[in-house]
């Protein structure tokens, strides 16, 4: 079955001085949307992002923007970040002991929740939630610095996530996070990603956004063919 692919563009790698004309840009070569990375110092080694860069984004696109809180303690700030123009809130279920209370209070602000796991995180713990989780973010790489590498065998988790949405009859996205380039895109689609989160590759390509844009869509469409 065919499904809708999309590629969200990570703004972490974009240059902040021209931000609004890299937005424009990025949706004007058929981005779906943009994420924004916030971290905390605390539950990744980075400080980045708040609520006000969502706010800014806003403000330039309508497209959909996703926070992804690599923070602790996300509960508390999941207000701000809808009040601030997110689309979607994701939440790493290594840092929230109550992430089904956290999902659900995510819908009951009219926005879609996803759920985040590290690297080292089994999958089976998304069983009691998987019903709250519109997406499912399946990292890459180990959280807090753009630029990393896609760490082998991650296309098996994210083929294992694939059959798991799949056999309880779910239509969650699963999103893919961490050095994902033209070829770790096409390792990912191939094993049943759907959401593709790219940072150095879309905003640091030798040959400009829309080119860098162009070739992720080329490996996914060639990938699920």
């Amino acid at each position: 079955m065919a499904r809708t692919t999309k590629i969200f563009a990570s703004i972490l790698s974009a240059d902040f001085l021209r931000l609004g004309e890299e937005i424009r840009t990025c949706a004007d070569a058929g981005a779906d949307g943009f994420q924004i990375d916030v971290m905390d110092g605390h539950f990744v080694p980075n400080i980045t992002l708040g609520p006000g860069m969502v706010r800014a984004c806003r403000r330039a696109t309508d497209l959909p923007l996703d926070a992804h809180l690599m923070i602790e303690e996300p509960a508390s700030f999941l207000e701000a970040f809808a009040e601030a123009g997110a689309d979607s809130i994701t939440v790493h279920v290594e840092a929230d002991r109550h992430i089904h209370r956290t999902l659900e209070a995510i819908h009951e602000l009219g926005l879609r929740a996803g759920v985040a796991l590290n690297p080292g995180t089994p999958l089976e713990v998304l069983r009691p939630v998987l019903h709250l989780a519109d997406l499912i973010l399946i990292m890459t790489v180990n959280p807090g610095f753009a630029g990393q590498s896609f760490l082998a065998g991650s296309e098996d988790r994210i083929r294992l996530a694939r059959e798991f949405v799949d056999s309880h009859g779910y239509e969650t996205e699963i999103q893919v996070d961490g050095g994902i380039n033209a070829e770790t895109a096409r390792l990912a689609a191939g094993a049943g990603a759907t959401n593709f989160v790219a940072a150095s590759a879309i905003f640091q390509h030798p040959d400009g956004i829309a080119a860098g844009i162009g070739a992720l869509r080329e490996a996914i469409a060639a990938a699920t063919a």
